[in-house]
């Protein structure tokens, strides 16, 4: 046979497929419907697992494994479209829709926020960027921030996630994990690192370099060049000029903001030494309370798994049928766990769409733990 003979016999093949799909959804739908008036969950995870024992014994060894991602792809579809039918309203969905209706139209323009610190820190920034007007508690530590948003001390808080070049902000991410909060809004700002120095030294007099981990990775590449030079990591790198500022010695710099150099009366040693021109930084906005502003397209979640082949699988499918874009996925170890992870994951469709609540109200029973952390509008 030649190709065309043999793509007409495909074409042949998939027209009995398409029928049969839809046949065997058809029958889903009265399972939903039996279900539904029964009171019975959709999933049912024993006959599942007994259907795809069965289909990969009946089939060849060749096809063994193809079949068995074939058919859990089925039972996602057939499950998702049971979930349309049961139309079961979780708690946390009537908290959502809750949300959306109690929170004002308008992000607030000015607020008591709570950022990791001092004058002149890219948190500083980044806050700035969301809110018009606000009065900015400084901490030392970002456990600190989540704390006075979990307390009412302040109204919104905010932290870095991710950097562009650095990746992931880990220590913040094991934060989440045991902190109640709620993500309200994003932002992205560019970040540019500088080499402040007191007036007058030059490069050759630097022996020691101070600023915050992230930075020094952000800007390893710059740091190689330097031979017999100290890195020091410190808390912020406001915190890194600032120490230039007040030190005694004239052999000491920090990687800081142009904006620092200014608040701290730093020379620029060097502009813009990090690795990479298009360094961004994604902050999140957080609040105590659940609030969904107008036009929420992201939303943030926090799953823990079972430990077992497919697990994630049937995660990433069930996003996949529901066709929403998956647009981060981090995983952090669970302390006093043993190979235990938690899964970050960041969606990008609308909360008003019925994709969304689908994937809320189906996520409850494919998860041994399952966190909403926020829908919101991100700031570029």
């Amino acid at each position: 046979m030649n190709l065309d003979e043999l793509r007409s016999e495909i074409d042949v093949i998939d027209n009995q497929l398409i029928d049969l799909f839809q046949k065997r959804m058809v029958v889903a739908s009265k399972i939903g419907e039996y279900k539904k008036v029964n009171n019975l969950p959709v999933l049912d995870s024993s006959r599942e697992k007994k259907k795809l024992n069965d289909i990969t014994n009946k089939a060849d060894d060749e096809f063994k494994s193809h079949l068995r991602v074939l058919y859990s792809l089925l039972f996602e579809l057939s499950r998702s479209y049971q979930e349309k039918i049961t139309e079961k309203k979780s708690e946390l969905i009537c908290d959502i829709e809750n949300a959306i209706s109690t929170t004002k139209p308008l992000f607030p323009t000015q607020a008591t926020v709570a950022c990791q610190g001092i004058e002149g820190a890219f948190s500083q920034i980044a806050c700035e960027k969301i809110f018009k007007h606000s009065n900015i508690v400084f901490f030392d530590k970002w456990e600190k921030v989540f704390d006075a948003i979990e307390q009412g001390f302040c109204e919104y808080g905010i932290l870095p996630i991710e950097n562009s070049t650095a990746g992931s902000v880990k220590k913040v991410y094991d934060l989440m994990i045991n902190k109640n909060f709620h993500i309200v809004r994003s932002v992205r700002i560019q970040v540019n690192h500088n080499l402040l120095c007191k007036r007058g030294v030059k490069l050759s007099d630097i022996k020691e370099i101070v600023s915050h981990e992230q930075a020094i990775s952000q800007c390893s590449e710059f740091l190689d060049t330097l031979e017999g030079v100290k890195i020091t990591t410190v808390e912020n790198t406001a915190v890194a000029a600032k120490m230039v500022a007040e030190s005694d010695r004239n052999d000491i710099a920090a990687l800081s903001s142009s904006e620092c150099a200014e608040i701290y009366n730093l020379a620029t040693l060097q502009k813009s030494v990090q690795n990479k021109d298009n360094n961004y930084t994604r902050f999140i906005c957080i609040s105590k309370n659940m609030q969904i502003y107008p036009g929420a397209d992201k939303t943030s979640l926090m799953l823990v798994l079972k430990h077992q082949p497919g697990a994630l699988y049937k995660v990433l499918s069930r996003l996949y049928a529901l066709e929403i874009n998956l647009i981060k996925l981090e995983s952090r170890p669970i302390a006093d766990r043993n190979f235990e992870f938690m899964f970050y994951f960041d969606i990008e469709t609308s909360i008003y769409s019925q994709e969304f609540v689908n994937l809320i109200r189906e996520l409850d029973e494919i998860c041994d733990e399952f966190k909403y952390l926020g829908s919101y509008y991100e700031v570029v």
